[in-house]
């Protein structure tokens, strides 16, 4: 952090005053935060004094890299590069000096937090609460050349108040991350990137205790910028040993579930291939659509694939912004020969509001068919509707070419999103062909209608005799799935009747969610258990409780009961996490139990995720993470050291390790089936 501006630089910077934005917005606190800003060729730098009159009550739960701070005192950083209110980067840092960054497009309302840049923050102690100096190397982003003003806005957040000040927009229905209410930042012409060559390469020693084996391996990334906007990236012989593992989940319906990615090479510039708005939902019944699924390149049925060499273009010119991503794996598929494919994003920004594209795929994973899918879609956005009220519209339509399947190929939805602070609510309707296959992509339930209604009024009271309270919440949610002849396959109601925010943190919510499924086939739900085709109505309840974020300890618990084809189903998930004061140890346990009691037999799944991390600095950290899932009845340890050398110089230390558990056989009782220690240094090299 030597390189970080001096006191004196700062004096010359004319600081600006956050306001507060929540929950009485333009009111004084006496939190007062100022913000100043320098640059030079290659660094942006901000300096964010935060006045704090109780520092010791602060809330730190973390110091690592990319890790949550919606729980912490934090600062976040959004910055509007392209000056389109389009795409954005995010950097919060908060009071421990850990950092975390991401990436906003329009077709989400949060950000991608797995997307890392080049940059370096530090964290004091001032007499009058904490300040943090952020150096952001601009050479880690794109922007448009030659544009003296960018979009810039800053947060912060004081969780024991729940209280959030803003420099830009500060009505109760902006949110930080909406880059049409962002203020301007002056003088950013002159920003370099560099010659835009980035090179990185790797080395990997791994040692498999079990089949006592030891290998080597190389490979790397070379980035160029073929303009300031405009990036190119090859990859030669990845690896993503350092990636953390998936989190297991236990899944009693007939589809599958997505997981996010985590693989850094498919995370750069993975905001340009999103597609619409409304859909990629997770955990929704319906909405669940994403054409581009970049889990599907290089891992088969759970199963790693090795992937020789890839090339992707990601950036803007002008009003386009550009993705576009082709890999060669290895040997794969049913025949074990390699296969190549392709994704293409093109959108068109025609104002302020609305853009419009197209995304392409080719290609098919397990090189079964050949598969194409050709979509369009558009996305409208406003801030200003009605005044200052949030309103997005949005429509999309696909078609698929496959030489595996019969039916009707195409699809097509439409989607309106009101998300505003009294009133949030959205609708949308999406119809799936029978037909509809896209490859690359995750589409668990095709030759569906699919409609969701979701209101939410969010009242403040302000009476005496409701002043525990600071916001409710009721909830209302249809959701229905229908085949293509108009025959009902599932509709959910959700109704949260009790569902409130106190002053003092705590969350209490109680719901009922009455629910019919339509069987047309037998369905295996667990081992052993299988259910009949048939209609089965049922209802269910669901009691959720949770103590303060803002506190060291934090303890939860959700209920769900009621009926269940025919029989009954018990969710108990609790969970309890600790971290210590200055956030530098860190547990947290859940737990799920599953118990279910149908005619046609009993069952218990059960699901417990432990967590530890140490960090001994925000650029030294061991962590580790353990599951046990009863149904696949595996135990599982991922256990990381983590050294940032410096920003974009990486040293990991994996160990893996799976336990096969069998209760009905004592003599292999704890059968291992992976024991592996691997070492890799990644180390960037730019000019």
């Amino acid at each position: 952090m030597d390189a970080l501006p001096g006191d004196s630089d700062w004096a010359q910077s004319a600081g600006i005053e956050l306001t507060q934005q929540d929950p009485r917005p333009g009111l004084p606190t006496p939190y007062r935060t100022t913000v100043r800003v320098l640059k030079d060729r290659t660094h942006l730098y901000l300096w964010i004094d935060s006045v704090d009159p109780e520092f010791g009550k602060r809330s730190v739960h973390t110091l690592e890299r990319d890790s949550d701070q919606t729980n912490d005192d934090h600062v976040t950083v959004v910055l509007d590069t392209f000056g389109n209110h389009r795409v954005g980067y995010v950097f919060q840092v908060n009071a421990g000096g850990a950092r975390t960054d991401g990436l906003i497009s329009p077709a989400s309302p949060d950000p991608n937090y797995d997307w890392d840049g080049i940059w370096r923050a530090k964290v004091r102690q001032t007499a009058d609460g904490w300040r943090a100096e952020i150096a952001i190397d601009t050479r880690s982003l794109q922007f448009r050349k030659g544009l003296d003003r960018w979009g810039l806005n800053v947060q912060r957040y004081v969780p024991r108040a729940q209280l959030s000040l803003q420099w830009a927009s500060i009505t109760l229905n902006s949110l930080i991350f909406d880059l049409s209410r962002m203020g301007v930042l002056n003088g950013t012409r002159g920003l370099e990137q560099g010659h835009g060559l980035e090179v990185s390469p790797y080395v990997l020693m791994n040692h498999d205790s079990l089949g006592n084996r030891q290998s080597a391996q190389i490979g790397g990334d070379v980035r160029y910028n073929l303009t300031p906007e405009l990036a190119a990236i090859v990859t030669v012989n990845p690896d993503f040993a350092e990636a953390e593992a998936d989190a297991q989940q236990i899944n009693l319906t007939r589809f599958s579930l997505s997981l996010p990615e985590k693989r850094r090479f498919f995370l750069e510039g993975s905001n340009q291939f999103n597609f619409a708005a409304g859909l990629s939902q997770t955990g929704d019944l319906t909405s669940t659509f994403i054409p581009f699924y970049s889990r599907r390149v290089g891992l088969l049925n759970g199963e790693t694939v090795r992937l020789d060499e890839g090339v992707k273009l990601i950036g803007q010119t002008g009003p386009w912004s550009i993705g576009a991503l082709d890999v060669q794996t290895g040997p794969s598929g049913l025949d074990g020969r390699p296969i190549n494919l392709f994704v293409g994003r093109l959108t068109y920004d025609v104002d302020d509001h609305l853009r419009v594209g197209t995304l392409v795929t080719r290609g098919d994973p397990t090189g079964q068919t050949h598969n194409l899918f050709a979509g369009v879609d558009a996305v409208w956005h406003t801030a200003t509707f009605r005044g200052d009220k949030n309103l997005t519209l949005s429509g999309w339509a696909a078609r698929t070419q496959d030489d595996g399947l019969q039916g009707r190929h195409s699809g097509w939805g439409v989607y309106a999103q009101y998300p505003n602070d009294l009133w949030n609510w959205n609708a949308s309707v999406n119809v799936f062909g029978d037909a509809l296959n896209p490859a690359l992509g995750f589409l668990p339930r095709p030759g569906t209608h699919q409609y969701d209604v979701y209101i939410d009024y969010r009242p403040r009271p302000t009476s005496d005799a409701l002043n525990w309270a600071r916001q409710f919440f009721y909830q209302f949610e249809v959701q229905q799935i229908d085949d293509l002849h108009g025959t009902t396959q599932t509709r959910r109601i959700f109704t949260a009747p009790f569902n409130v925010d106190a002053e003092s943190g705590e969350h209490y919510e109680f719901d009922w969610i009455p629910d019919y499924e339509a069987l047309t086939e037998p369905f295996e739900i667990v081992d052993g258990v299988t259910l009949p085709a048939g209609r089965y109505h049922f209802n269910r309840y669901r009691v959720e409780t949770q103590s303060s974020d803002a506190r060291p300890w934090r303890i939860g618990s959700v209920v769900e009961l009621g009926d269940f084809y025919g029989g009954r189903l018990t969710q108990y998930m609790p969970f309890v996490d600790w971290t210590a004061r200055e956030g530098k140890l860190r547990f947290e346990l859940q737990n799920e139990t599953d118990v279910g009691r149908l005619p046609q037999g009993r069952f218990i799944q059960r699901l417990y995720q432990l967590k530890l991390s140490y960090s001994f600095s925000p650029d030294l950290i061991v962590s580790s993470f353990t599951q046990y899932d009863s149904g696949q009845g595996h135990v599982g340890l991922n256990a990381r050291l983590h050294w940032i050398v410096a920003p974009g110089r990486d040293f990991y230390l994996v160990f893996n390790h799976g336990v096969e558990t069998s209760p009905t056989n004592p003599i292999a009782r704890y059968a291992p089936i992976s024991n592996a220690v691997i070492a890799k240094l990644r180390w960037d090299f730019r000019s």
